[in-house]
């Protein structure tokens, strides 16, 4: 079934009105917010409505709904657990930090889905986006711990494998994401030549 899009915006608005003015859990608390969000967001919605698409299609928001929940939690899972490495990290000296930089090709294409996914490494502690490659659509990951590029690419994959199915892209979480490209090559050829050094021999 599809609807106007700009009213359902226009709820949306009210609905996240509710959260930013932190109101007290309570039925009238609530319905007195969404009213009053409501009076703000349809106008707001509307007025902007030329931004949005004209129809929206009601069973696939609904589909992709599970998909939105299943990607904040393994967001959130990320968050919390990045969020404790870099702590300690910071509070034990010696452990090693090794910066490492990887490109990280994608399978999604458009252009909400890339960014939620450049948005969300760059806010989990640990790691930041970089840059944006148009021509391989991948995307420069800066990590703090570098020697595993594999465990940085790892939550990246999760959450696009749920971005496929939330966005209604092309490619699927059963196709095989692209490898990953580390730019200061292989790490453990160079460890070694640094702790052998050169026989002059």
């Amino acid at each position: 079934m599809s609807v106007r899009t700009w009213p359902v915006v226009g709820v949306v608005f009210a609905v996240l009105w509710v959260f930013v003015r932190g109101l007290p859990l309570t039925p009238v608390s609530v319905v007195r917010g969404l009213l009053a969000g409501l009076l703000v967001g349809l106008p707001v919605a509307f007025v902007f409505r030329r931004l949005y698409s004209k129809d929206l299609d009601l069973g696939r928001v609904m589909g992709a709904v599970p998909y939105a929940g299943l990607y904040l939690g393994a967001f959130t899972w990320e968050l919390l657990r990045a969020n404790v490495d870099v702590a300690y990290r910071v509070l034990s000296p010696g452990m090693p930090i090794e910066p490492e930089v990887i490109l990280v090709p994608l399978r999604v294409e458009s252009d909400i889905a890339i960014t939620v996914i450049a948005n969300s490494i760059t806010i989990t502690p640990g790691t930041v986006t970089l840059d944006y490659d148009d021509e391989t659509n991948a995307l420069y990951v800066h990590g703090v711990d570098g020697r595993d590029p594999e465990a940085i690419a790892d939550p990246i994959r999760t959450w696009e494998n749920y971005a496929l199915e939330l966005f209604n892209e092309a490619a699927s979480p059963s196709d095989p994401p692209p490898d990953i490209v580390v730019s200061g090559g292989e790490r453990d050829s160079t460890t070694d030549r640094q702790e052998g050094g050169v026989d002059d021999d």
